[in-house]
């Protein structure tokens, strides 16, 4: 382990939930610190854990950061500022995920506790996925975007930037040659079964999922 400290931004549900699998992935070789940009948002210890303002931070070669904000907009902001300011990310996985050698994963991102990942899958950078999603083969998965519980995506598909997709939404298999598209900042909604590709910025929601502005 290259270091000693890890910086976890959001003190709230989030947070308090990247902590615990940070405890099961680290135990106590690892200090946690919780961090807000606000000193309005600064609270007492919060389940142990110190909250410290980010201007309070230097950066180090023995600390980390991931930040845990489920908005996507909100945490390319953050860690933004995290990156400018000279601090390191890193990878939060739940030791119970199960993932092939056959995936990639980029900087920052979280993966959250009975997750299954196959094979051939590129997750990109500060993406997260939470509690027991399931993710196919030939699977991207774009910077910044968020899968909520439970998602299941099927094969062949791609989804874009800063996408957001809701509890228990799932995303039906497309092909080789006709992969499903889901393009930048869509929004998937909760529920939502995802038959067709979807284009940037889109609202989508149903069964089948259809758009909604």
């Amino acid at each position: 382990m290259l270091f000693n400290e890890l910086y976890i931004f959001g003190a709230g549900g989030s947070g308090r939930e990247l902590a615990w699998l940070a405890q099961k992935r680290f135990g106590r070789n690892v200090k946690l610190t919780f961090v807000v940009d606000k000193s309005d948002y600064l609270t007492p210890p919060v389940n142990g854990v110190e909250v410290k303002l980010f201007s309070e931070l230097v950066p180090s070669e023995l600390a980390r950061f991931v930040v845990a904000l489920g908005n996507p907009d909100d945490r390319q902001r953050i860690v933004s500022m995290f990156l400018d300011a000279g601090h390191q990310a890193v990878n939060l996985i739940h030791p119970r995920v199960e993932m092939s050698p056959l995936v990639h994963i980029g900087a920052g991102t979280v993966i959250c506790a009975n997750s299954v990942l196959t094979c051939n899958i590129a997750v990109g950078k500060h993406v997260q996925i939470n509690i027991g999603c399931t993710i196919n083969h030939d699977v991207t998965i774009g910077d910044f975007s968020t899968l909520s519980p439970a998602v299941n995506v099927a094969g062949n598909v791609r989804i874009g930037r800063r996408v957001f997709v809701g509890t228990n939404a799932c995303f039906i298999n497309g092909s080789a040659d006709t992969p499903l598209v889901v393009g930048d900042d869509a929004v998937i909604a909760a529920g939502a079964c995802v038959t067709h590709s979807v284009e940037a910025n889109a609202l989508v929601a149903g069964v089948p999922a259809v758009r909604k502005k």
